[in-house]
């Protein structure tokens, strides 16, 4: 069975690419109505009774009447379902399409790559794992024998950066950080908004274009002191430019 469902996967992918959509949909939109809103805000209740602090609203002292929201997720094959819009700027994208036979991801066993690899997801119409991906972020430290020796100085805010020409191998767990969206409609309204810093925020991310922003303590605006020019010299940043 498993089996069969990766081979409609793959046919999807290959002949239903067309069908993926371009645009992303907020899947909140019709859950924050104006009435949904309106019905969840208990700041302007007069009286906010035990159901209603709960997520089931019903009575806390009985299981008679309460019943679970059965939760179902999308059951689209990879390739023909709607990207899903991200919640702020660089907010990994959530899974739109069915995960059925390809989990659990393991380090030798990661079938995501075969669509979502930069060289092969724009023919497929995936979302192309970003090049932060492709990106160690983790100092090397030696650790001989009780001698541990840091090879970054923290105290100088430090950081250490290695371009990969593969797949980090601490972000081979795609669903740590993606996870699918279940399709029932949420339990409470909200009035959160994303803010996007970039005008495709919701469908991209720009993270690792601009990850050393701000790091640099430059210009008439900066706080300059003696600490931050022993610290020049920086992995994080220069007084150079």
């Amino acid at each position: 069975m498993t089996k069969m469902i990766k081979i409609l996967a793959l046919g999807s992918l290959l002949i239903g690419s067309a069908l993926y959509a371009a645009d992303v949909v907020d899947i909140n939109k019709e859950a924050n109505s104006a009435a949904n809103l309106t019905k969840d805000d208990l700041g302007n209740k007069k009286e906010v009774t035990e159901a209603a602090l709960g997520l089931r609203k019903t009575n806390l002292y009985a299981e008679d009447d309460t019943t679970a929201v059965k939760v179902e997720y999308n059951t689209a094959a990879p390739g023909t379902s709607q990207r899903i819009a991200r919640a702020f700027q660089d907010a990994p994208p959530m899974i739109p399409h069915s995960v059925e036979g390809l989990l659990p991801i393991k380090t030798g066993n990661n079938q995501c790559l075969g669509c979502h690899m930069p060289e092969v997801a724009p023919s497929v119409k995936a979302t192309a794992i970003p090049k932060s991906h492709f990106t160690n972020f983790r100092p090397h430290h030696k650790l001989e024998g009780q001698d541990f020796t840091k090879s970054i100085d923290n105290y100088k805010n430090e950081v250490a950066i290695q371009k990969l020409d593969k797949l980090s191998m601490s972000r081979f767990n795609c669903s740590q950080c993606h996870a699918p969206q279940s399709t029932g409609a949420l339990a409470v309204s909200n009035t959160f908004q994303g803010d996007f810093s970039d005008k495709n925020g919701k469908s991209s991310s720009t993270w690792y274009d601009n990850m050393n922003n701000d790091l640099d303590t430059v210009g008439d605006a900066s706080h300059v002191t003696a600490d931050d020019l022993a610290n020049k010299n920086s992995a994080a940043g220069s007084l150079d430019h």
